[in-house]
């Protein structure tokens, strides 16, 4: 799962710019997310409606589903849990985030804006369909997945920002760019997990939950495993 973000500052073309590469994405064949960032509350509610007044009468957590769900949450979640979220509910090939510019991953900005992660400053309102399909070749090329997860000093980089730096400026493209099997998450960061932790954690897991009658609860695959571990002493 490759993360690109859209950044830049504000009436820039930011919405424009991710729609058109979610669009380009999609033709190619690829499943693509996308996260949109706001300075402002996100009100995807309607007053009058059901969940809005669930909401109203004080639930924390508000989700409506149907034909489609969505989720009302009164705070601001790290992007690194929403990646977390969307890789658990759909891992799709790309996921396209529109703001975020403080985050560690390959960017195009459509402003002046530049730090060490940027692919390409663009002005989003003059680019044709061919600028935009080169631009995607780029992302193709220099973006990246949740690099957290990733053993970077097997690749002698002191951090894994270090390595994102890299791989955005196309020096370490023969490198993995994230472990697709195992993925660990502790009060909403993503932690680094080397290969033999990998797989021990998985035989581990794998080996218990097969001695299990899992079947009888319709789980008989075992094609995703996720375990939630509360400390019964946090709130």
């Amino acid at each position: 799962m490759k993360i690109i973000g859209v950044v830049g500052s504000q009436n820039t073309g930011k919405t424009s710019l991710s729609t058109r590469i979610i669009q380009e994405l999609v033709k190619r064949g690829y499943k693509v997310g996308s996260i949109k960032h706001s300075h402002h509350t996100m009100d995807m509610d309607k007053k009058g409606k059901d969940t809005w007044k669930h909401h109203q009468a004080g639930s924390e957590i508000v989700i409506g589903s149907g034909k489609n769900t969505f989720m009302t949450l009164d705070e601001e979640l790290d992007l690194d849990n929403l990646l977390f979220i969307i890789k658990s509910i759909k891992n799709p090939d790309y996921v396209v985030v529109e703001g975020y510019k403080q985050y560690p991953y390959a960017n195009i900005s459509t402003s002046d804006f530049k730090d060490d992660y940027t692919i390409k400053n663009v002005d989003s309102f003059n680019l044709s369909d061919k600028d935009v399909s080169n631009m995607v070749d780029l992302v193709e090329k220099q973006s990246f997945g949740i690099l957290q997860n990733l053993d970077y000093k097997k690749y002698y980089f002191k951090t894994w920002q270090d390595l994102a730096s890299a791989i955005t400026k196309g020096n370490a493209t023969d490198i993995p760019h994230e472990s697709e099997d195992v993925v660990l998450c502790v009060d909403d960061k993503i932690i680094p997990l080397n290969e033999f932790v990998q797989i021990f954690l998985e035989n581990g897991v794998r080996g218990m939950i097969e001695s299990l009658k899992t079947e009888e609860f319709g789980a008989s695959d075992l094609g995703k495993i996720q375990i939630l571990i509360q400390n019964k002493n946090k709130k």
